[in-house]
């Protein structure tokens, strides 16, 4: 308990002579603008609500039991977390921030996708090896799919058209054509595969196996294997560079990233990154990774371009999941056991080189008991109350 009030007390510190140099200056996007962040608690049956204009929890919102995957609907204000406990899904108004449907769906969900109409939304369910289409207009199952044993995550590719599935029981992907709502292939990769990674362009298709220290290639034109590609220990997450030219691969127990060439199918570089790196995001502009090391408990900012890690910012105990503001301005970081969120800053230095940033620790905000996932939702209202 010392050790972690000590904690807090050195990050305030820190954040009070860095803000005392470089003051914060938030932009004024008028009165019916909202951005806020959601972040499911595993362990609360909650999703806290930030206020991303003013930085403060606005709202703790009941959901069901044992929250772990959460979504935004890019095409209305709309949000989705998935219960694992419960075998559900919970839709949450963003204008109003309140719950206002469940979903039933299958045993044992962890993850949402949506597609990027908007219109349907994918979740595999690891006990019932299969997956739930849901209508997201009608807040209903519109079908569902039988895949592989105990399917882990269901992607969703940019067309809409296509949806992947991870089946860590049987180290398989299932192929699903959308239009049809059935399986259009069934793939055997390597041994428990878990996260997936969609090309842009809907022609590939990367899946981490855990057990293996590998990543699987998947050519989705023809749906057939066209490699095994070597990792660090432990590859537990995929992060895809906008433009698709790279896939940055976190390897936990190596302590490091796997760079792939997605182009070639090759692993152009490794690098040590941190303890126990857990999720990566690329920036928009394909130049910056965060990662969020579990076992050190910062977030490495690394340069793409150089192959250098920039940055090591001190965060919450066991930081995992991570997230950007659209403008980029600002990463928040959940502290799963510390059970809390942290919004660093990143602006140019005007002491150093054009291009340079430094990073800063703008506040850190309480939350439920074990956060595990979260996304931002931007909007403007379209009457302002």
């Amino acid at each position: 308990m010392k050790k972690a009030l000590l904690t807090l007390l050195l990050l305030g510190a820190a954040a009070l002579a860095y803000w005392y140099f470089y003051p914060a200056q938030l932009p004024d996007l008028g009165p019916a603008y909202r951005e806020y962040a959601y972040v499911s608690n595993g362990k609360s049956n909650t999703v806290s609500v930030i206020d991303l204009r003013t930085f403060r929890l606005a709202r703790t919102i009941a959901v069901g039991a044992g929250p772990t995957g959460i979504a935004a609907n890019p095409a209305k204000n709309e949000i989705y977390v998935v219960n694992t406990g419960s075998n559900n899904v919970s839709v949450i108004d963003a204008e109003r921030n309140q719950m206002v449907a469940t979903i039933g769906v299958h045993g044992r969900p962890f993850y949402i996708d949506v597609a990027p109409d908007g219109k349907r939304a994918y979740v595999a369910n690891s006990a019932s090896n299969n997956v739930s289409v849901l209508d997201l207009e009608r807040r209903a199952v519109l079908g569902t799919v039988r895949v592989g044993a105990q399917p882990g995550k269901a992607r969703v590719s940019a067309d809409g058209g296509t949806v992947v599935v991870s089946n860590r029981g049987d180290h398989s992907i299932t192929v699903l054509d959308t239009a049809r709502l059935t399986v259009r292939a069934t793939i055997q990769v390597c041994q428990n595969p878990e996260d997936i990674a969609i090309l842009p362009d809907g022609t590939k298709a990367f899946i981490s196996c855990s057990t293996a220290n590998q990543v699987a290639a998947v050519d989705l034109k023809n749906d057939k294997l066209l490699a095994l590609l070597d990792v660090g220990r432990t590859p537990v997450h995929l992060a895809l560079k906008p433009d698709g030219g790279e896939l940055i691969v976190s390897d936990f127990d190596s302590d490091s990233i796997s760079i792939i060439e997605t182009g070639t199918n090759e692993v152009g570089g490794t690098n040590l990154i941190g303890s126990k790196p857990a999720r990566g995001l690329v920036s928009a502009d394909n130049s910056r990774l965060y990662v969020s090391n579990f076992g050190s408990n910062t977030v490495a900012v690394y340069d793409i371009d150089f192959g250098k890690v920039l940055s090591s910012i001190p965060v919450g105990r066991h930081p995992d999941a991570i997230a950007l503001t659209p403008d980029e301005r600002h990463l928040l970081v959940a502290g799963s056991e510390s059970g809390d969120v942290m919004i660093i800053e990143h602006r140019p230095n005007p002491k150093t080189q054009k291009g340079e940033h430094e990073y800063g620790m703008l506040t850190l905000i309480p939350v439920g008991a074990s956060p595990n996932a979260m996304v931002i939702k931007s909007f403007v209202l379209k009457s302002v109350p």
